[in-house]
């Protein structure tokens, strides 16, 4: 099969000579590197992805299909009854009773068999406390201090942080930078529960929902899995109830967040008449690498604490105070390719010591990703002038001709990408053609809370509240990443003019603790 045409972009890396790599000094050679870059994954498609996303646009529509057959039905024997001095000449009273209850078991099974939308009630952000901010200056001074890093290891993160987009004012836990310390489960599980219990409790102060009436808990860590899970954590600290349904999702990176509203979607089309809780967080000082390998540095230069609580219901009732509407959501999976499946693994390196490593085909692997989750998401929200340009200059371009490439920005209002990094930000606002409006909030928190896992999208959204951008119908695509290879995303409809309140970790206030 063919491969897409690929983009490389040159760079130069410092590397040390491995005959004289020793803390007191060693000569340095340059050498060129070149790197693959995220594919121009709009200049070709895969018919098969356009043809996924048309399958998941009719299945749901089918229950539609016979709304206007119904209101015919409907109406025409309403117009009869309505007439009713034929009404009393033709009909027996016990007839018209029988019509009436087979026009209401008509109508019943109409709104049954309808799916039902699931509403976002709101969410939360997780602010640290002030003690955890630490600078990027602050980062290396601390990282010398710890004695965990060799030289090289020490001027690579500074080199990644100068170019990361990350700003001085990112969070992370002190204790990870302790000379000798020895991070355990227990470090991680007690990060894990200030972010989990710190956020809920501010979800459920704002939406004033009792924990008893959670009925569906769904907890994500990319990272640390303990036993009891992350979720019994949350059942035992808020007391939820003893018939709730449980679930904590692991292993599954940055882009479980988008799965665990999925999960959660599913769950509640099951047991209508409840709410979902959702939780995503990462748990840094677990995942905290203290070796010397670069592709297992990245970690570390990149993420910062941070989590989120989203509370969904899909009662109908619901609908007049919730926040958004979840429109649709595509999970793509590329874990089938070998090169995809390796590009993001939690390894040992060579001294024995654990980290997440980072391929360097990460950017062009999730380019891929990308374009197929796009191509299945585009019948579904492109307007029908974007689809039929689309079209017909695929059937009918010339040859060495450059397919015409849809415009997305025609699709939302507002775009939420995963702060992951400025190089993948700025990879991918090249090929989707974004202007700096539709970068601006993951750009921003990238810069004030760095890479956040999977709450990310969460920061961003927030972010676009807290100065009032999201008014009544406006559409928002979150779009995550995460090993495996996977690409998510999800679509939210605003019902209403959003503005966050100052609890928000964008506009002043005190920490969540």
């Amino acid at each position: 099969m063919a491969r897409d045409k690929e983009q490389f972009s040159t760079e130069i890396v410092r590397k040390l000579d491995d005959e004289e790599s020793t803390p007191n000094g060693g000569s340095f050679s340059f050498s060129v590197k070149v790197r693959p870059s995220l594919p121009d994954f709009l200049s070709s498609v895969n018919l098969k992805y356009v043809k996924l996303g048309y399958g998941y646009l009719i299945s749901p529509g089918f229950c539609f299909l016979i709304g206007p057959l119904l209101a015919v039905i409907v109406g025409a024997q309403l117009g009869k009854l309505i007439a009713w001095e034929e009404f009393y000449t033709k009909y027996e009273l016990s007839e018209a009773f029988s019509m009436l209850s087979l026009l209401g078991l008509i109508l019943y099974i109409y709104i049954d068999i309808t799916p039902r939308s699931t509403y976002l009630l709101d969410f939360s952000c997780y602010r640290p406390p002030n003690e955890f901010k630490i600078s990027k200056k602050e980062f290396i001074e601390l990282a010398k201090k710890s004695g965990n890093f060799n030289e090289a290891a020490i001027e690579f993160q500074q080199r990644v942080l100068k170019k990361s987009g990350i700003g001085d004012e990112t969070y992370m836990p002190p204790v990870v930078f302790q000379p000798g310390c020895r991070i355990t489960l227990r470090e991680g599980r007690e990060e894990a529960a200030m972010v989990m219990f710190a956020v809920i409790n501010d979800l459920l102060a704002t939406t004033k929902i009792a924990p008893k009436d959670i009925r569906i808990l769904v907890v994500n860590c990319g990272v640390l899995n303990t036993t009891p899970s992350l979720s019994s954590m949350v059942i035992n600290h808020f007391k939820l109830r003893r018939d709730i349904h449980s679930f904590n999702l692991g292993g599954m990176g940055c882009a479980a967040g988008i799965i665990a509203i999925d999960l959660a979607k599913d769950i509640l089309n099951s047991y209508t008449g409840s709410y979902a809780l959702v939780v995503s967080i990462e748990a840094v000082t677990f995942t905290w690498y203290k070796g010397n390998d670069f592709d297992m540095l990245l970690r570390n230069c990149f993420f910062r604490m941070g989590g989120s609580a989203m509370l969904l219901s899909n009662l109908r009732r619901d609908r007049w105070r919730s926040k958004y509407e979840l429109k649709q959501l595509v999970r793509t999976h590329k874990g089938m390719d070998n090169r995809s499946f390796r590009s993001i693994q939690v390894k040992e390196d060579q001294e024995g010591r654990q980290g997440v490593f980072v391929s360097k085909d990460v950017i062009e692997v999730g380019g891929h990703a990308l374009k197929a989750n796009i191509t299945t998401l585009g019948p579904l929200v492109l307007p029908v002038s974007e689809q039929f340009h689309f079209f017909t200059n695929l059937l009918f371009k010339k040859k060495k001709m450059k397919p015409y490439i849809p415009d997305y920005k025609l699709a939302f209002e507002h775009i939420c990408i995963q702060a992951a990094s400025k190089k993948v930000l700025d990879e991918i606002q090249n090929n989707l053609e974004l202007t700096e409006e539709y970068m601006e909030a993951s750009r921003k928190t990238l810069e004030r809370f760095g890479n956040t896992s999977s709450s990310s999208v969460w920061y961003e959204l927030a972010y676009l509240e807290a100065n009032s951008r999201i008014k009544r119908g406006d559409r928002v695509w979150q779009i995550a990443f995460g090993s495996g290879f996977k690409c998510n995303s999800v679509v939210w409809k605003a019902l209403g003019n959003v503005k966050r309140p100052n609890l928000s970790p964008w506009i002043g206030g005190e920490s969540n603790n």
